[in-house]
C-alpha cells in the first residue's frame, strides 16, 4: 500500500511564501563587480532542494502549501547542481597546481597563467569561477581573511581574486577602466599611463592574486589595438598575480599564434615584447607560460565515457524533483543514447533541455521526463555550438583582402551605338 504520509519535516522546512518571493525576486549582482563575485563565493552551491513528494504526498498538502511547493520545486529544477565532469577535473587539477605553485613562490618576475578554451555551453565560466571560489575560500582562511600585504591603518577592501570580461571592442584603455571597474576605482579622466598605475596599485591594495578574464576570444590578434591588450596583460603578469583566460575555441582564435609549444612541458612561451617596458611595467617575456587546456564534451565512444556520462545524468535524476518520476528516468532504456543525440554531450545544451523539459512536465501535468515531451523542446542550433567529432579547429583564417571598388562607368562615353556614325 502507497503511503501517502506527508513527512513532517515538510512543511517545516519549506520556505515562507514571502521567503520564496524573496528568492525568487531577490537582486543577483552581477561578477564583474567585487559585490557580485563576493555574492557569488557566498551563496554558490547553497540553495537547499525542495523535500521530493510523490503525487499521493502532494494532494494531501494543503492548497496553499501546495502552490508554495511547486514554486520552490520549480527553483529546484531550474537550477541543477555543477557536477564534477571528468572533464572538469582536467581544467581543476590544473588551475589548482597552478594557484597552488604561484602563491607559494618568492620574487618570480613573471607567474605562469592558464588558459581554459572550449566550444560554447562546454561550462568553461562556471567551472574556473568554481575552482577560482574554492581557492579564495582558503585563502582567506589562512590569513584569517585579512589582506597579508596590506599596510597598517589602511581599509582597503581584501579582494585575492578578480573577475572581469574582456571588453566588446577591446584597447589597453578600455581594458583597464573595465578592471577599475570591479574594485570601483575612479577612472574618468585618466590617461593611459595613469590607468595602468592605477590598475597597478588596486592590484596591490586589495591584495589580489588571481585575475579572470572570460570571453578572452573577443581579442583578434589582426587589431593593434587586441595586441596592445595582450601586451598589457603579459605586463600584470609580473605583479605577483596569476591570469586565468577563458572563451571559446582559443587556438583558432590566433591568441597564441606567435607562441611557441613545448611540448616536454606542454605550455605555450609567448616571444618577447618589442618593447621591453609597458608604460612603467617591467616585462620578462622570455620568461613567461602560458598553460592551456581544451574543456570537452561528453563522449561516448569508450566504455569509460559512456559510464561517465551516465552518473552525470544519475546526478541530474537525483536533482529533480517531479511527482511522477522514477528511479532511472533519465538513466535507463534508451534515454541516454537520446539526450546525447539532442546535445552530444555538451553540458550547458543538456542542463537547458532538462530545466526546460522539467518546467514542461510540471505546466502539462505530466510529472515525468520522457522522449516525447522532450522532443518539444528546442534548445537551439547543436551544430553551431562545438565542431563534428574528429574536426580539428581551424586556424584563424587571414583577414580577407578588401575588394577594391571598381570606378563608376556610368557617365563614360562609349562611343556610337550600333547603327549610328558619328554626325
Amino acid at each position: 500500500m502507497t503511503d501517502t504520509t506527508v513527512p513532517r519535516d515538510v512543511l517545516t522546512g519549506l520556505p515562507s511564501r514571502r521567503e520564496i518571493a524573496e528568492l525568487i525576486l531577490s537582486d543577483t549582482p552581477g561578477r564583474d563587480t567585487f559585490v557580485g563575485w563576493q555574492h557569488f563565493r557566498a551563496t554558490r552551491g547553497l540553495l537547499v532542494p525542495a523535500h521530493r513528494l510523490s503525487a499521493a504526498q502532494w494532494r494531501t498538502l494543503p492548497l496553499r502549501r501546495r502552490e508554495d511547493y511547486d514554486t520552490y520545486r520549480q527553483m529546484t529544477n531550474v537550477n541543477l547542481p555543477l557536477q564534477q565532469t571528468s572533464m572538469a577535473q582536467q581544467v581543476s587539477r590544473l588551475i589548482d597546481r597552478r594557484l597552488s605553485a604561484n602563491t607559494r613562490k618568492r620574487r618570480d618576475p613573471t607567474l605562469a597563467g592558464v588558459v581554459v578554451s572550449g566550444w560554447g555551453q562546454y561550462g568553461k565560466t562556471a567551472t574556473v569561477c568554481r575552482v577560482v571560489a574554492a581557492f579564495e575560500d582558503r585563502w582567506l582562511r589562512l590569513h584569517n581573511s585579512v589582506n597579508p600585504a596590506s599596510v597598517p591603518g589602511t581599509l582597503d577592501l581584501h579582494s585575492p581574486v578578480a573577475y572581469v570580461q574582456a571588453p566588446v571592442t577591446a584597447t589597453p584603455k578600455s581594458t583597464c577602466v573595465t578592471i577599475l571597474n570591479f574594485f570601483r576605482a575612479p577612472s574618468r579622466s585618466l590617461t593611459l599611463p595613469q590607468l595602468v598605475r592605477q590598475v597597478a596599485e588596486s592590484f596591490r591594495d586589495h591584495g589580489v592574486k588571481v585575475l579572470i578574464i572570460d570571453d578572452i576570444n573577443r581579442l583578434r590578434v589582426n587589431r593593434a589595438d587586441d595586441q596592445d591588450v595582450l601586451d598589457l596583460l603579459g605586463a600584470f603578469m609580473g605583479l605577483d598575480i596569476t591570469l586565468i583566460l577563458t572563451g571559446v575555441n582559443i587556438p583558432g582564435t590566433g591568441l597564441l599564434r606567435e607562441a611557441r609549444w613545448h611540448a616536454q612541458q606542454r605550455s605555450w612561451a609567448m616571444p618577447p615584447l618589442e618593447s621591453t617596458r609597458i608604460h612603467g611595467l617591467e616585462v620578462t617575456q622570455a620568461e613567461r607560460r602560458f598553460e592551456l587546456v581544451e574543456l570537452d564534451r561528453f563522449r561516448t565512444t569508450t566504455p569509460a565515457g559512456i559510464q561517465a556520462f551516465v552518473n552525470h545524468l544519475q546526478g541530474i535524476e537525483e536533482h529533480l524533483r517531479l511527482l511522477n518520476a522514477r528511479e532511472g528516468m533519465l538513466t535507463e532504456g534508451t534515454m541516454p543514447e537520446y539526450l546525447m543525440r539532442r546535445t552530444n554531450g555538451v553540458v550547458g545544451l543538456l542542463g537547458r533541455l532538462i530545466e526546460d523539459g522539467s518546467l514542461e512536465a510540471v505546466a502539462s501535468g505530466r510529472e515525468f521526463l520522457d522522449e516525447s515531451l522532450l522532443d518539444e523542446i528546442v534548445i537551439g542550433r547543436d551544430d553551431l555550438t562545438h565542431p563534428p567529432d574528429g574536426e580539428i579547429a581551424a586556424q584563424p583564417a587571414k583577414p580577407a583582402k578588401r575588394r577594391s571598388r571598381g570606378r563608376n562607368r556610368v557617365l563614360d562615353d562609349r562611343g556610337p551605338r550600333d547603327g549610328q556614325g558619328a554626325g
